[in-house]
């Protein structure tokens, strides 16, 4: 399924690196759901969707198919991964399509068996895929027609506003480019609440004009806003939102993310986190409360402050280099905090070069430089370091580095760090393709 929200925000931002960024940090700065996860907290709300069980073995997918098929339905089995594009993406394995309709228990669990364990590419994915640790077997529901809703924020009216369509299950950029009066965006007051007026706007926008499916659109719409607000989501994405043959309203296939800063109100939420679904450096950071988002070039950037590190990638990629991370330790980061950031930096295999650039503000810059001397003392250090500081404790600083006895290449200017990283990093490229091991440790 394909999120509205990358679209949006990605409009108020440059192009090149800062929108990779963002493209990037969905999973990371929201919490995500799987499906069938998404479906339980919007089935504990009252709000209809299909009958479904998640399943991680044929057995299990055997036993759920069994029980669909009793009261007369089809089988719908769907991959469980974090990504869109499910129903085109291809198993590793050779398997094609993370959804299938299936009209035999047997059938469904061999479909189940031949994800289950698997990674499945999509066009979200990248070449690797992910993790199919799960598979939802589900009910396959007959539909009179498809719907679009979501919930999100929006800077410009600085609340929530829904987002609806009459036309779904397929990409919503795809329809608004096709036809942009089929969306209907409807600010909400978030002091107010959602009145009944701005439900039933919604609820028409949807294709409902009236009768018994407006009363329940609207209800159903009630309680998706009710739900978004209760449990601090940051994005509630239902594609398609169906009518179904009997009149109903069912959510199909929902999309949920939420506030990280809302973790401490919601951990039985929270404890639901796949990080099998995550990068494994992205993961190991939030341990320690870095903000650290993966990219795919090879000069490592450890920078303090989001727009500091926007303008280090920038400067970087105009010297002919690629950023391969975004890593902002922010203003307050400890010497433990700068030593992981260097770690995950330094054991990351695409890294060629690091980039530290500082300005000393609220962050002390001997801070920055002891976790520096620390990483570079306690590990191998296989990549150089180019460190630029500037501002509070920069002679403090400068004094540690120049009596660590460390290889550290220091500037002061950030166009000159840039091009030295730029350089030295082609240069450990050369001498890796050669196999001629190089330390710089000291």
């Amino acid at each position: 399924m394909s999120s509205l929200l990358p679209s949006l925000r990605a409009a108020t931002l440059a192009r090149g690196t800062h929108r990779s960024i963002l493209r990037a940090s969905n999973a990371v700065r929201h919490l995500n759901l799987h499906e069938y996860q998404s479906q339980e907290l919007m089935r504990g709300a009252g709000i209809a969707v299909p009958r479904g069980f998640d399943v991680d073995s044929r057995a299990a997918a055997l036993a759920a198919a069994e029980e669909i098929a009793s009261t007369g339905a089809d089988i719908v089995v769907k991959a469980q991964v974090l990504a869109g594009g499910r129903g085109l993406g291809a198993f590793k394995n050779g398997f094609k399509g993370g959804v299938h309709m299936c009209y035999t228990p047997q059938n469904a669990a061999d479909t189940a068996e031949k994800m289950i364990g698997q990674h499945l590419v999509t066009k979200q994915t990248g070449a690797d895929g992910r993790l199919c640790s799960k598979a939802l077997v589900t009910e396959r529901l007959y539909l009179r027609r498809e719907m679009y809703f979501a919930i999100l924020y929006d800077r410009e009216s600085q609340g929530p506003v829904i987002v609806a369509s009459r036309v779904g299950g397929t990409s919503i950029e795809d329809i608004a480019a096709a036809d942009p009066t089929a969306i209907t965006k409807v600010p909400v007051d978030i002091r107010a609440g959602l009145s009944k007026e701005d439900a039933q706007t919604c609820a028409k926008a949807l294709g409902f004009e009236g009768g018994e499916g407006l009363e329940k659109a609207v209800g159903q719409v009630e309680k998706l806003y009710e739900m978004f607000i209760e449990k601090d989501a940051t994005l509630l994405e239902i594609n398609p939102l169906a009518e179904t043959s009997d009149g109903d309203v069912v959510c199909i296939d929902a999309k949920i993310n939420f506030d990280d800063n809302a973790e401490f109100r919601h951990a039985d939420i929270f404890e639901k986190r796949d990080t099998s679904q995550e990068d494994p450096r992205e993961v190991r950071a939030s341990k320690f409360d870095l903000n650290y988002i993966g990219l795919d070039g090879n000069i490592g950037c450890l920078v303090n402050g989001a727009g500091l590190a926007m303008a280090t990638m920038d400067i970087i990629k105009l010297h002919g280099g690629e950023p391969a991370n975004f890593l902002d330790v922010g203003g307050s980061a400890t010497e433990e905090q700068v030593m992981e950031a260097f770690t995950i930096l330094n054991d990351d295999p695409n890294v060629e070069a690091i980039l530290v650039n500082i300005f000393g503000g609220i962050m002390r810059c001997d801070v920055i430089a002891q976790g520096i001397i620390s990483a570079a003392n306690k590990l191998d250090m296989r990549v150089p370091v180019i460190v630029r500081l500037q501002g509070n404790k920069v002679d403090e600083a400068k004094d540690l580095i120049r009596n660590s006895g460390l290889k550290l290449v220091a500037s002061d200017d950030l166009d000159q760090a840039a091009k030295k990283a730029c350089k030295l990093a082609e240069i450990v490229k050369l001498a890796n393709a050669a196999d001629v091991k190089v330390s710089f440790s000291s």
